[in-house]
């Protein structure tokens, strides 16, 4: 989509309602720690959050929940951590097909998941084709997922196209690029909420969030409920989004 297009088309929907909202779930080491309980408690109760927000998603009528599960710098957490985390989201997979087939929930992960043990390997693989067909609320995973390595990969599709003689160096767009990275199927990104009260983007949808509204706040994410999500979402709905125009 060229940038001319691009500003016409969301002109029309300056104070729209959030079609697509992104999610930093911070804190959960954090707030464990607070408590005086082990770190694996907070994962546990950060799932219990997820679980909340993607029910508050359906209720408003969302149409996809990108959330960063697992970065690509994740990895330098100790290793216990990273298994129980592991463990966490095979458990996630496996015990809640039910749910995402009752609320016609399509689920998806974007990110290297070939680091992953076969066993969660074949968990996101089972649960992204066996919701395929689901047309309801979008559930976007980014698991070993970084922003950078998503436009390394959409340049390295971009060369080959390219060295094949299917595209032109000189054809090459904005448009060309999104195409090529791992939200290419999705919406753009309209709001990104990060809780735990850090204000960095941490390398999350680097490209896609360009024109994003931004939401901080110092909930930590084992916290965030319907009301934390409802004031995100009441911010995106009172700014007035320009897209670099004036």
């Amino acid at each position: 989509m060229r940038y001319k297009s691009f500003l016409t088309k969301h002109k029309q929907t300056q104070k729209c309602y959030p079609r697509h909202i992104a999610i930093i779930m911070d804190g959960n080491r954090r707030w464990a720690e607070k408590k005086g309980k082990m770190r694996i408690i907070g994962h546990q109760e950060g799932f219990k959050a997820l679980k909340k927000a993607v029910r508050f998603s359906i209720l408003k009528n969302l149409e996809i929940l990108t959330v960063y599960a697992f970065s690509s710098e994740n990895w330098n957490r100790p290793i216990f951590e990273i298994q129980y985390l592991m463990k966490l989201f095979s458990f996630m997979l496996e015990n809640e097909m039910n749910n995402f087939k009752k609320y016609n929930i399509k689920f998806k992960v974007m990110g290297d998941i070939t680091l992953f043990n076969k066993e969660l390997q074949n968990n996101i693989h089972q649960a992204e084709k066996l919701t395929l067909n689901n047309n309801g609320l979008i559930l976007n995973i980014a698991a070993n997922y970084g922003g950078r390595w998503d436009i390394i990969q959409s340049v390295k599709k971009i060369i080959n196209k390219v060295q094949k003689g299917i595209l032109n160096v000189n054809d090459v767009t904005e448009d060309t690029f999104s195409k090529c990275l791992s939200t290419h199927q999705l919406l753009p990104v309209d709001l990104v909420i990060r809780t735990g009260g850090e204000k960095r983007i941490s390398n999350f949808l680097l490209w896609q969030i360009a024109y994003s509204e931004l939401y901080f706040t110092d909930i930590l994410w084992p916290d965030f409920n319907q009301y934390v999500f409802q004031d995100a979402i009441d911010f995106f709905i009172s700014r007035e989004r320009r897209f670099g125009g004036f």
